[in-house]
């Protein structure tokens, strides 16, 4: 028998058509997956995962910049696959026939065996199952559209007797579900090996010793209309067999101690509801009158200080926004160290400077890039190299290929002399990569945090 709290029919899509040579011409690759602590996640206010790794190693290999997007429900995550709003999934998936029909797997890079996660427990009311043939009569709770679901019914046919399986809420992961056994809210599930023993770690009252299938393969999945995209990675993925990435990464994630900390609860993690500090409260309030997604600002404070309110620079920027003393006093800070003053006045002194820049950058996108770069540098070091743009005939009011070519320039003498410079040398290398990094982290931010 089976219960199923969603429906399991997928709609037949038109695939888009966008194989590699349109993915390279775009210039990125989109990559769906889920946000867990194997495939992806933020720690320490930086995107890592198994999967994400992965998916960084190959997107470099041919030249790509890489963009992910979280999807936890896995029926949109095939929908969205087969439209074209991403290009692979990277979800620690098993290849199976049914979804074969779906998608076309890539050749796999691991292979996982499917286990009975239940409690150690001397509740007499707890039945613990030795193997497949105790699951008779037993119920079972399995993650949406997972493989669980067609091992399990087989499993029936095999023992030739009942096992109530129950398809769970499709927002509820894996891991949630293992939780759900810890905390004696559901008695079993299933898991693959490698996801069981991470979560062994955190949860020392679970069993995960009872094995329920042979060997089974771990894929990517693309479009049937991908072949070019296959062939790539596919290629990828044998010679980096052969340079142990994958078994580097395994080792990583799945079997350090450094892995089992960060799915148990680290203050660094930020969660699956969105949290990505303790300050985002704070951060919420004082963003309405900047008029950017808080989120946003975030990147750029973790880009700061790492969360750190104590954090001091040695050049005397102190705080979570890294205040200058004489930047912190003009907008009222007395304690420098106080989350709330120092996010108050930081946010205060952006607003200050996207209401400068509004006069001279019209497009808002292209205005921030300005406002983060004259944050991290200065105003001045900013129109230095605007006036070098305009100089040597290229846009001013554009950053990327623009302004921060010439903001690096402005480390040789050639130009930190021109006429056209008040504000003499400058590190500009610091500054781009900055304006960078605290964009490319807010993209991830968004990602898990769509409010």
């Amino acid at each position: 028998m089976v219960i199923s709290f969603s429906c399991s029919t997928q709609p037949e899509n038109k695939l888009a058509d966008l194989d590699l040579g349109k993915i390279i011409k775009r210039g990125k690759l989109v990559a769906l997956t889920g946000y867990n602590p194997y495939s992806y996640f933020i720690y320490k206010g930086e995107p890592e995962g198994f999967e994400y790794e992965l998916l960084s190693n190959y997107a470099k290999s041919i030249g790509l910049d890489l963009e992910m997007k979280v999807e936890n429900n896995f029926e949109r995550m095939i929908t969205k696959l087969n439209n074209g709003e991403g290009d692979l999934i990277a979800f620690n998936l098993t290849v199976t026939n049914e979804l074969s029909d779906q998608v076309q797997f890539t050749k796999p890079y691991s292979m996982v065996k499917q286990l009975i996660v239940q409690r150690i427990s001397n509740d007499t009311n707890d039945v613990f199952i030795d193997n497949v043939n105790e699951l008779e009569g037993k119920t079972v709770y399995v993650r949406n559209d997972s493989p669980y679901l067609a091992r399990l019914k087989n499993l029936a046919e095999e023992i030739g007797g009942e096992i109530l399986i129950i398809e769970a809420d499709p927002e509820l992961s894996t891991e949630d579900l293992i939780q759900m056994v810890a905390e004696k809210k559901i008695n079993y599930t299933i898991a693959d090996d490698n996801i069981a023993r991470l979560a062994y770690k955190q949860y020392k009252n679970i069993s995960i010793s009872t094995e329920i299938s042979f060997p089974q393969k771990i894929s990517w999945a693309i479009r049937k209309n991908s072949p070019q995209l296959l062939n790539s990675i596919n290629s990828w993925i044998e010679s980096s067999t052969e340079s142990n990435l994958f078994q580097n990464l395994k080792v990583k994630y799945f079997e350090n101690w450094g892995s089992s900390r960060i799915v148990n609860g680290s203050k660094f993690l930020m969660s699956r509801r969105g949290d990505i500090s303790p300050f985002d409260e704070l951060i919420k309030k004082y963003s309405q009158k900047l008029g950017w997604d808080w989120k946003l600002v975030a990147s750029l404070i973790y880009q700061e200080s790492q969360f750190e309110p104590k954090s001091r620079s040695w050049v005397g920027a102190v705080g979570l926004m890294q205040l200058m003393p004489n930047t912190g006093e003009a907008f009222g800070v007395t304690n420098f160290e106080d989350p709330e003053q120092n996010i108050n006045a930081g946010i205060s002194y952006l607003s200050w400077l996207n209401n400068y820049w509004k006069k001279l950058i019209y497009d808002q996108n292209e205005r921030i890039k300005f406002v983060l770069a004259s944050y991290n540098i200065g105003v001045g070091h900013i129109l230095d190299a605007r006036n070098l743009a305009f100089k040597y005939d290229v846009d001013p009011n554009m950053w990327d290929g623009s302004v921060s070519e010439y903001l690096l320039n402005k480390s040789k003498k050639k130009y930190y002399e021109d006429e056209v410079v008040q504000y003499g040398y400058a590190r500009g290398k610091e500054t781009v990569n900055f304006v960078r990094e605290v964009l490319e982290r807010y993209e991830h931010y968004k990602q898990v945090n769509k409010k």
